[in-house]
């Protein structure tokens, strides 16, 4: 995570918090709430699905099939998006107080700048559904997510290495 100018990196934090908490947070909630174990793959469908971290207009619902920690037999349940926001919320407030810690530690002026010109959100993790507004409701900053998220931080660093000595000469003035 990090605020960027265009003399480069000014604050940035690192936070080990990407899908994979999302998935790990999804399988220990299914398992304490339904006495189901799930794998990776199915709390992957379920995130993807009908995740969310802020709540929903309409609840959304998908059936699961893991097996019964009771009987050890394969087991359905059927789930709710609300479920998923309850499983979510905490690893995503991770998200939201790194926000909070990086622009804390950001330069007055700029800080104004992200305030008037917004957050751009990165990567697979900000397409879980209602992170950018959670994110934009606990910081009270437009948050919006960058177009192709998937990509476009390894595109960016691809232009940024192909470039490197543009990028050298600019930090030496």
């Amino acid at each position: 995570m990090a605020v960027i100018s265009l003399g480069g990196s000014v604050v940035s934090t690192s936070l080990k918090v990407a899908g994979d908490k999302f998935d790990e947070a999804i399988i220990k909630y299914i398992k304490k709430k339904h006495n189901i174990m799930i794998g990776e793959r199915t709390a992957e469908d379920l995130k993807i699905n009908i995740g969310c971290v802020y709540p929903k207009i309409q609840d959304m619902e998908m059936d699961i099939r893991g097996r019964d920690l009771i009987t050890g037999l394969p087991k359905t349940v059927t789930i709710h998006s609300s479920e998923m926001l309850e499983a979510l919320i905490e690893t995503a407030m991770m998200i939201v107080d790194a926000v909070h810690s990086v622009l804390e530690r950001t330069p007055p002026e700029l800080a104004a700048d992200i305030s008037d010109k917004g957050i751009y959100m990165t990567g697979g993790g900000c397409l879980l559904d209602g992170l950018d507004k959670l994110l934009q409701e606990k910081t009270g900053i437009n948050v919006m997510i960058a177009q192709d998220a998937v990509s476009c931080v390894a595109l960016g660093t691809g232009k940024a290495l192909d470039n490197l000595d543009t990028l050298d000469m600019r930090k030496r003035k």
